[in-house]
């Protein structure tokens, strides 16, 4: 119990997204926005212009702040660096994969379902009831 990972408590912990400009501004105007005192904001816009280099430094970033909890991503922004999302592997902040309003949410793309049916399907197999 001692290795768990725990949100800090001292301040609120925050959601960051990396999706479209209509995503962004619905989570905004939801009250989700934060921007620190070196003016960082917890999200990322892409668009035609964002390159992947940038889509990848904002999920390394995210990923390694402590005051993160969750982190949304657009599904099809998470298939432009799937090898990233794929490889990541801790509890916090969770990473969740959302539908855009241009892109329909596919099930056989999201890491954390296909993580969940892996461990169903090893745990079926170890208890001899598949």
């Amino acid at each position: 119990m001692a290795n768990k990972a725990q949100i800090p408590t001292s301040n609120s912990a925050l959601i960051a997204m990396i999706a479209d400009e209509d995503t962004i501004t619905g989570f905004l105007l939801a009250g989700v926005g934060n921007v620190d005192l070196r003016r960082k904001t917890n999200y990322l816009i892409v668009d035609s212009k964002t390159t992947v280099k940038a889509i990848e430094d904002a999920f390394k970033e995210f990923t390694t702040k402590e005051d993160i909890a969750i982190v949304l991503i657009s599904q099809y922004v998470a298939n432009m660096i799937r090898f990233l999302v794929d490889s990541y592997n801790k509890p916090i902040p969770a990473i969740l994969e959302i539908p855009s309003k241009d892109h329909p949410y596919d099930p056989t793309h999201d890491s954390v379902l296909s993580r969940v049916k892996y461990l169903f399907s090893s745990e079926s197999v170890a208890s001899g009831r598949r």
